[in-house]
């Protein structure tokens, strides 16, 4: 009876283990997201960029050793994405939908291409923080195991939060998303402060691939993102676009990705499908909750979802 009371006592943990691991990808990719719809812009190519983000993280971590190599290779990788997007999708008449789509199946197969031959091998890990190492209950000790890059990527919402908020490229980025028309009166470039924006958003999402590759679930295989590169979509709505509400946001979709395993651990096997896609179930739900047009645009660019 105490063994499993103690088991069930490690299902909370394990939620606070899985929420910790699951949400440095939604973070990145979220934050990247709201910083290229400040800008007027969508990028629903994200699903491209963290595929490709996340195997050229595990390719050149495995071919240097290093795991921060792989990823900056991430980065990289999420930039040139990032600008061809951001060149397309400001040509006259060019639909951001379209080009997204376009853009999910190129880097989709960019990395499946070239991916193949790292679906085997083993390549170096990122090192991680051992925050419970202070205890002896293993349960715990695993839960507050945690990346740097989750600790990086809380550290940038309240800096891009302030970025908005404080700073003259901040204002840049507002003016351009709320009324481009009135940024080229006041002699900003619309075409470079939105090419920058997209750029910096794809190479941020990217990085969130090298947290699935190298981190959680540290492997390199062809469905490694279950959709959470479209799911950032919705958070970003979720959170209004706001960063710091995108940090809160990626916690939640990260503990409830965490649910389905952690239930799984304690032998609860009913249902275990319906909590496996619990975060696709909260995508829908705030679908669902964003669709009244009073909601759906409380906070958002004005000039997001148009051709301006």
């Amino acid at each position: 009876m105490a063994a499993e009371t103690a088991d069930w006592l490690g299902v909370p943990l394990a939620i606070i283990g899985g929420t910790l691991r699951g949400s440095a990808p939604f973070l990145f990719v979220s934050l990247g997201e709201c910083l290229t719809e400040k800008s007027g812009k969508i990028n629903l190519g994200l699903e491209g960029t963290l595929l490709t983000g996340a195997m050229s993280a595990y390719a050149v971590s495995y071919l240097t050793g290093s795991p921060w190599l792989g990823v900056l290779a991430a980065g990289v990788a999420g930039l040139c994405l990032g600008a061809i997007h951001a060149w397309l999708s400001q040509r006259s008449g060019v639909s951001d939908v379209a080009v997204g789509i376009a853009m999910i199946v190129f880097g989709s197969g960019i990395a499946f291409f070239f991916g193949k031959a790292f679906i085997q091998p083993q390549a170096p890990q990122l090192p991680i923080f051992e925050f419970g190492a202070w205890s002896n209950y293993p349960p715990l000790q695993s839960a507050l195991q945690v990346s740097p890059l989750l600790l990086i990527g809380i550290a940038i919402a309240p800096i891009m939060q302030w970025f908005f908020k404080s700073t003259r490229w901040g204002l840049y980025v507002r003016a351009v998303g709320d009324s481009p028309s009135a940024a080229r009166a006041m002699g900003i470039s619309v075409f470079w402060v939105r090419f920058l924006a997209i750029t910096i958003g794809s190479f941020l999402s990217a990085i969130g691939g090298a947290c699935l590759s190298l981190y959680y679930p540290g492997i390199w295989s062809e469905n490694i993102s279950s959709g959470q590169g479209l799911m950032a979509v919705a958070l970003v709505i979720f959170a209004r676009w706001q960063p710091m509400q995108c940090l809160w946001a990626a916690l939640l979709f990260g503990g409830a990705q965490a649910i389905g395993p952690a239930l799984q651990s304690v032998g609860v096997t009913s249902f275990r499908y319906l909590f496996n896609a619990s975060p696709y179930i909260f995508t829908l739900i705030i679908m669902i909750i964003t669709c009244s047009p009073k909601r759906t645009l409380a906070g958002s660019p004005g000039a997001l979802g148009t051709n301006e």
